[in-house]
């Protein structure tokens, strides 16, 4: 009977942003404007690493470069519908549409966190055991442990989306969110959704807990480590190296911890579409600016691709014009 109920709704309206149509342009604007500099902050990070030798070697970058991809495709799982739904004002997503798009923001969603703590770990070896840094954190475990985030993330998604998929919506298919996310869609169905509240504060909770705690655990050893260094100068460089990856930690597990892990009851749509918009939108856009304004080899290897793509048609103007000279002279 339940599969009956489901199939009467073959699509969803999502409620967006806000009701006012008045506002559409402007949100319009304000969100294109953060997608386009998420999707091309972060790929000129990509690129810069991938095209700097020495960087892509180097267990931090390479979890950057890994962290600033995921960021990609986390805000694109969202963004390109929201955008066209306020832009046309329609916000209408099929039922299958809308586990696609669950799936994909849960799975970039929780690779963010595995990432963020996969670099906790990283600089907790690099400060605490430096001597042992190159053979603990070597090529092949960091390309395990970010196949590990993958695996993991996109096992924990498919979890979530196959435990919604059994759910009935037969009274209402009006999502209080602007994307498809797991409370808005349990909030409207007319299904029993306890089992699947109940795996998001186990499951779900030891996903990012673990993370986290694995964060916590990490610094708190790097910040004993640093209080022993004797100078004051090493002091600012252990601290310089770990404060954009802490900032982003705490942007992005203290909005995800608000609005997954408080009560179902309490679900707010104003609330957590608020908090919603600074982990899956703002939180990404920021990453590229976090870690390259204080970091001086970032600052190098974009110095070099931007130098790259500035001398190729310089180069090639100037050969071209030497070319034509040396036509005429004969």
């Amino acid at each position: 009977m339940e599969a009956d109920n489901r199939t009467t709704v073959n699509e969803f309206i999502l409620l967006g942003i806000s009701s006012q149509q008045d506002w559409n342009v402007l949100f319009f604007t304000i969100f294109l404007i953060i997608y386009v500099i998420t999707v091309l902050g972060n790929l000129t990070i990509v690129l810069a690493i991938r095209l700097d030798g020495h960087l892509l070697h180097t267990p931090m970058y390479f979890f950057l470069s890994n962290l600033s991809l995921v960021d990609i495709c986390f805000t694109t799982a969202t963004m390109p519908k929201m955008l066209a739904d306020t832009l046309s004002g329609v916000r209408k997503i099929s039922y299958g549409g809308c586990l696609s798009q669950m799936y994909f923001f849960i799975a970039f969603g929780i690779n963010d966190t595995f990432l963020l703590a996969s670099m906790a770990l990283d600089r907790y070896v690099a400060i605490c055991q430096p001597l042992h840094y190159a053979t603990v954190m070597n090529n092949r475990t960091c390309l395990l442990m970010v196949a590990a985030s993958w695996l993991a993330s996109h096992l924990h998604a498919l979890l979530h989306t196959l435990l919604i998929s059994r759910l009935s919506f037969c009274t209402s298919n009006q999502v209080p969110h602007y994307f498809c996310d797991v409370f808005p869609l349990l909030k409207i169905s007319c299904s029993n959704t306890a089992l699947n509240t109940l795996v998001v504060y186990t499951e779900g909770a030891v996903a990012v807990s673990g993370a986290l705690l694995l964060i916590a655990l990490s610094y708190a050893h790097i910040l004993m480590a640093v209080l022993r260094i004797p100078s004051t100068e090493g002091k600012r460089k252990a601290f310089s190296t770990c404060g954009s990856h802490l900032t982003m930690v705490i942007l992005f597990f203290g909005t995800v911890s608000w609005v997954y892990f408080q009560p179902s009851s309490n679900f707010s749509a104003e609330k957590d579409t608020l908090a919603a918009i600074t982990y899956a939108m703002v939180t990404p856009m920021l990453n590229p600016f976090i870690y390259t304004l204080r970091n001086d080899k970032m600052k190098k290897a974009l110095k070099k691709l931007f130098g790259r793509k500035l001398n190729f048609p310089l180069n090639s103007i100037g050969q071209n014009f030497a070319t034509v000279r040396m036509q005429h002279s004969t």
